[in-house]
This record gives C-alpha cells, sequence and structure tokens, in this order.
C-alpha cells in the first residue's frame, strides 16, 4: 500500500530529514584517521536525542537479533548495515554513515559516504559516481514517471562507468513507518514498476561497488559487504514526489560546511 502525504505531514517530514542531515554533519566533525566508530555512534545518538529525536535504528530488526546502535558505519567493502565499535578509520578508508530518525512520529533516512584523510583517485571516481547517479535517480521522481525510471537512471550511469549496481538491496517509501512501499531498486528498466504520483515520499539510496556487484551477509547478521572484497559507496536522500521536479527533504548542505567536499562543491548537493 503506498501512502500519498498530505503538505502538513510532508512538512514533519522535512523536520524529520533535516535532523539526520544535522546530525550527519555533527558526526562529519570527528570523521578522521584514527576515531572509533563507537566513538561517532555516541556522538550521534547523544545529538538526535538532545533534538528530541529517536534513534530509528537502534533495535530494529528481529527480536533475537534487532541492530544495536544509532548509526549504521560501513567502511570500504562494507556495503551498508555495519555495525560501529572499536574498530577505527583509517587514511584513505571511505566510510558511509547511515542514520534514521524518527521525530513526531514521521522519519528521516539519510546516507552519506566520507572520505577519510587522502583517498586515491579511483575511490574519488567511485564516490562522484554514486553521488551523480543519485541525482539521475531524483530527477526522474516526478509525477507520471515510474519507479523503474529512477532505476534505470541509476543503474545506466554506473554501469556505463563500469562500477556495479547492488541488486540485493534497494531504496524505499517512508513517512510514518522507516520502511513503506514501494520498493525502489537501483537497478531496472524504464516505464516499468509502481506509477509514481505526487505526495509519494521515497528514501533514494544507491549503493555501488567498484567490483562485481553480489553481496554476502557477515556472521553478525547485519554487515554486508561486496563478495569480491572491493570498495562500496552509498548516498541517500529523502525526497518527495511532485510535478515537474521532485523536492529533496535531506540535504548535505550542512556536511560541505564541514568537510568541504569538493565533490558536493561540484554542483551536488
Amino acid at each position: 500500500m503506498v501512502y500519498l502525504k498530505s503538505e502538513s505531514e510532508i512538512e514533519k517530514m522535512r523536520r524529520a530529514a533535516r535532523l539526520v542531515s544535522r546530525t550527519l554533519a555533527e558526526v562529519a566533525k570527528h570523521v578522521e584517521p584514527g576515531v572509533a566508530t563507537g566513538k561517532l555512534d555516541r556522538v550521534a545518538d547523544e545529538f538526535l536525542k538532545k533534538k528530541g529525536g529517536r534513534p530509528a535504528f537502534k533495535g530494529y530488526g528481529p527480536r533475537n537479533n534487532p541492530f544495536p546502535a544509532t548509526l549504521c558505519i560501513s567502511i570500504n567493502e562494507e556495503v551498508v548495515h555495519g555495525i560501529p565499535g572499536e574498530r577505527t578509520l583509517q587514511d584513505g578508508d571511505i566510510v558511509s554513515i547511515d542514520c534514521g530518525v524518527e521525530l513526531n512520529g514521521y522519519y528521516g533516512d539519510h546516507g552519506y559516504t566520507f572520505a577519510v584523510g587522502e583517498c586515491d583517485e579511483d575511490t574519488l571516481r567511485l564516490l562522484r559516481v554514486t553521488l551523480e547517479s543519485l541525482y539521475r535517480g531524483i530527477d526522474q521522481a516526478v509525477h507520471g514517471n515510474k519507479v523503474g525510471d529512477i532505476s534505470w537512471a541509476i543503474q545506466s550511469h554506473c554501469e556505463a562507468e563500469n562500477f556495479g549496481v547492488v541488486r540485493d538491496l534497494v531504496g524505499h517509501g517512508l513517512g510514518k513507518n522507516l520502511h513503506e512501499d514501494p520498493s525502489v531498486p537501483n537497478f531496472g528498466r524504464k516505464g516499468r514498476g509502481v506509477r509514481l504520483r505526487s505526495g509519494m515520499t521515497l528514501a533514494i539510496e544507491p549503493m555501488i561497488t567498484a567490483g562485481d556487484w553480489r553481496v554476502k551477509t557477515l556472521d553478525d547478521g547485519w554487515t554486508i559487504v561486496t563478495a569480491d572484497g572491493k570498495r562500496s559507496a552509498h548516498y541517500e536522500h529523502d525526497i518527495v514526489v511532485r510535478e515537474g521536479e521532485a523536492e529533496i527533504l535531506s540535504t548535505f548542505d550542512y556536511i560541505t560546511e564541514i568537510t568541504k567536499n569538493e565533490i558536493l562543491d561540484s554542483g551536488y548537493g
């Protein structure tokens, strides 16, 4: 069941999304070689709670193995759902940080991949193309299009650059629940899938690999890694389907202020 949101609901979702955006920027202040991922998680947890939000990921999942942290922190070959802990970031790493919040009954879900210290050119190209694909997908999230138009825009851009597009994980609707219909794959065919209508709210999140698209889950039951051990990047925005042009509820602007990221300064944000 796909729920169309009223303007008052969209405003609540915008506030939730912006809180997640500000939380990621707060975390960005501490992303550097030598920092433990557990510290980044504590920073986010404290900031969210201070602002009146509830961490959406903590406790999410099956009763016998709920996710234990506020952030999903995934380094290098880890695609998504990495569990924060004692591991420290190293110069040249990339780290995907995904954060969800529930605020006044509505959810925000937002992710960003950081370059830690100095990264090589191939890694930076992976980040740039993944980010570009996110906005190409968003460009297709307009009233009257199909979900497949989003999917194909992401897939075609990344595969043209010889990157892999993960099949096992997808974007999704969100609103009063963290995950709602419809699913938004990052691969597919134009003109296929659910028809997009004004007022639909989606989390679009390409997960792109430097090698093969296949992935596997580690023994912790959460961390998903590339099967070939090559690096992966992940960016995520919350959007509203509109007539003519999608509205982006989340923002990377707060992160840009901290990191001075040249990828984002090049016209994406």
